[in-house]
């Protein structure tokens, strides 16, 4: 597959999709994904190949070991190809919060591919070869570049793969998942990755299941819920219409469709935002200067050698987070901002739990707008960019499976239609997003 390799070079050149890239094909085949190149979210350890989760702290880090998705992969046969591009540490919506490259919309590139998983939906989305991608979610990070770049992203439930092998976010909230042209190539690569793993104590117990046999068309007697609170204030009119089509295609397929509420949608943001930013500050206290990645002349105190490694290694907004994170944490705080987000998150995982008590699947728009251009995310407020995960961050928060599917287009841009189902459902999801990819 050496082929492959110089083309995926190519495609680098024009889109910006690759921090690192295999210089050999190292492939054993014999495996379901023999003559399958798959990449590799930067933030996921590959044995040898440069991992730095998009950020300069991690510059120069080879890891001696690859992360169990990686490994599972190599066993049935992959080439692993390169690492894709992504915002720092997974810290975006836009992948442009990076010292690297900026992966570009396959669309329309003057716009955005989407975040943080920005280089492997580009790649999904422009590979004319046999192509898979490992991806990871904190809060939206596959579905938001899937819905961006118009291919199939599928988050799974949190506990379903392993986690061992990637570079830390936010611990109770980072899932790896796939990504892929067709709901088919996205069930085989989450059926290769999931099930148990004994380095990671995080990981569910149950079985490895063949998601591919959860590719029926046939959604007949389908429950499908539609949250209202995922139509409101700042969805596009353009994207609902394309959502709302697709809805009524599964109706048409014999699924029932009903309108319910999650009513704690609205503070759900605020929740995520304060628990992963407290969480990312704990974990990348790691990141000194000492053990791996970024050194400097050992001078001064540790505090001062500390300090001077992370001001050059870290983003502004890597620092933002890491100043916030830590605020939240400190005492006579916690209890206002961080026990608070978590009772929050309690509540939002109870709306989902009721919500499912009643429907199968909930339905809604994956991103209220298309991929914007790069000169209006440029003129964004932080506060802007988060606001972006509006739609996306609630599931994270609830740790259930959630699939982006394109629907439609707004501009001549993709649109995303995201399907949410309860813990360990992410059969139910790829039934029914197969179902409407036959239907076209």
């Amino acid at each position: 597959m050496t082929g492959v390799i110089e083309r995926a070079r190519t495609l680098d050149e024009e889109y910006g999709i690759f921090n690192a890239l295999a210089e050999s094909d190292d492939s054993t085949g014999g495996g379901r994904l023999e003559g399958v190149a798959v990449s590799v979210k930067d933030n996921i350890c590959v044995m040898g190949m440069e991992t730095r989760a998009g950020s300069r702290v991690l510059e120069g880090y080879r890891p001696p070991f690859d992360a169990t998705v990686v490994k599972k992969c190599r066993e049935e046969g992959a080439l692993i190809l390169g690492k894709t591009t992504q915002d720092e540490f997974g810290f975006g919506t836009f992948s442009v919060n990076t010292p690297f490259k900026v992966p570009l919309n396959p669309h329309d590139r003057e716009r955005s591919a989407g975040g943080s998983s920005g280089g492997a939906a580009c790649l999904t989305s422009v590979a004319d070869f046999p192509h898979l991608a490992l991806a990871e979610s904190t809060g939206g990070s596959i579905s938001c570049p899937a819905s961006f770049c118009g291919v199939v992203g599928l988050t799974p439930t949190y506990g379903r793969t392993s986690r061992w092998g990637l570079v830390d976010y936010a611990n109770s909230l980072d899932k790896i998942g796939v990504m892929g042209k067709t709901v088919a190539d996205a069930a085989l690569l989450l059926s290769v990755i999931s099930g148990p793993d004994e380095y990671d104590s995080t990981v569910s117990q149950a079985q490895p299941e063949d998601f591919t046999e959860y590719l029926q068309n046939d959604v007949e007697g389908l429950r499908v819920g539609v949250p209202r609170e995922y139509f409101g204030e700042g969805v596009d009119t353009g994207v609902s219409e394309a959502v709302w089509g697709a809805i009524k295609g599964l109706e048409s397929q014999g699924a029932t469709v009903k309108e319910l509420s999650l009513p704690h949608t609205g503070v759900s943001l605020a929740s995520y935002y304060i628990i992963a930013m407290a969480e990312a500050s704990t974990n990348l206290a790691k990141f000194s200067g000492l053990r791996y990645g970024l050194h400097l002349p050992l001078e001064g105190s540790f505090d001062d050698y500390f300090s001077r490694v992370r001001a050059r290694g870290f983003s502004e907004e890597a620092k933002r987070r890491v100043i916030l994170g830590t605020f939240t944490r400190m005492a006579g705080y916690r209890d206002a901002y961080y026990l608070k987000a978590l009772r929050v998150r309690t509540r939002v995982i109870e709306d989902f739990k009721r919500a499912f008590e009643e429907v199968d699947v909930l339905a809604a728009p994956t991103m209220p707008v298309v991929a914007p251009r790069f000169d209006e995310i440029s003129g964004m407020e932080p506060i802007q960019h988060y606001m972006m995960d509006v739609l996306t961050v609630a599931p994270n928060l609830a740790g259930i499976p959630m699939i982006s599917f394109p629907c439609g287009r707004v501009h001549g841009m993709p649109v995303g239609l995201h399907l949410m189902a309860d813990h360990m459902g992410e059969g139910k999801l790829i039934r029914a997003a197969h179902a409407l990819e036959v239907r076209g």
